[in-house]
């Protein structure tokens, strides 16, 4: 794995970057393209947290997935209390939301040998980071598919939604873009006992997301929301306790299919 700063458009991104081949990242080497996942952790963790996530990608099936895995702003390298309070949430998710387009394109710098084929990117997030990645799914993009876990896209059911900004709460809740979003398989995995993001917030917005497909002519079908009624998480929401091993196994093959199958 590499640890990089990638340029955005407010301050450099530290990012953890992996690709299944060995030495891909040395000069003059020549890795197979594969398909890339941008990862985006939640409030007060940091890019390097669940490494077996990374492992299980790097290990996929049809030679395996590459990731970018950033720190949200604020956390990990650019660590800043301030905006790990639950009060700044929206700011930091904003900000990582506009800094995807910057990565990408660093990631096509010939420092990197070509090894991240961007014809065939991904991008997720687990709670904080799948409202981010819901944000950038509102405006013009490629992505191929998106997974998130333990997240929000109806702020009129989250409780901490009452300690935001109300301007910024209707500038970036999910669901009032869904009009803006272009249809694209979406794996949602929640805990039905998350006591920090109901699971309701997430269930109305693809319920509303799916009429929307529908409007378009396109599958429904192409979004899941894979629940479990417990965990055994804390507070059923950091990570999936006792059925992460599924969990896990759920989104990785999910990303595999739609990384290597999609049209």
């Amino acid at each position: 794995m590499h640890l990089a700063r990638l340029d955005g458009p407010v301050e450099p991104v530290p990012c953890l970057l992996a690709h299944p081949d060995p030495g891909w990242d040395r000069p003059h080497a020549i890795p197979v393209p594969r398909p890339v996942v941008i990862w985006m952790h939640g409030r007060t963790a940091n890019k390097e947290l669940d490494p077996g996530r990374y492992l299980r990608w790097l290990r996929a099936a049809h030679g395996g997935l590459a990731l970018c895995a950033l720190d949200l702003p604020g956390h990990g390298e650019r660590t800043n209390p301030d905006l790990q309070e639950s009060h700044n949430t929206l700011a930091v998710v904003g900000q990582a939301a506009r800094e995807i387009d910057a990565i990408l394109s660093a990631l096509a710098q010939p420092r990197w040998n070509s090894a991240f084929d961007l014809s065939r990117v991904a991008i997720g997030g687990m709670s904080a980071g799948g409202i981010a990645t819901l944000i950038r799914l509102a405006q013009p993009h490629t992505f191929r598919c998106a997974a998130v876990e333990a997240t929000a896209a109806n702020f009129a059911l989250l409780p901490a939604a009452r300690n935001y900004p109300p301007a910024l709460v209707a500038e970036l809740d999910p669901m009032n873009h869904i009009a803006s979003m272009r249809p694209i398989p979406i794996l949602a995995l929640h805990s039905a006992a998350d006591q920090w993001v109901p699971v309701e917030c997430i269930a109305t917005f693809i319920d509303a997301l799916r009429a929307h497909y529908a409007s378009l002519g396109a599958d429904p079908g192409l979004i899941t929301l894979h629940t479990w009624p417990h965990t055994g998480a804390p507070n059923e929401h950091y990570g999936f306790g006792k059925v992460s091993n599924e969990a896990k196994n759920l989104q990785t093959d999910f990303l595999t299919r739609w990384l290597n199958d999609a049209a």
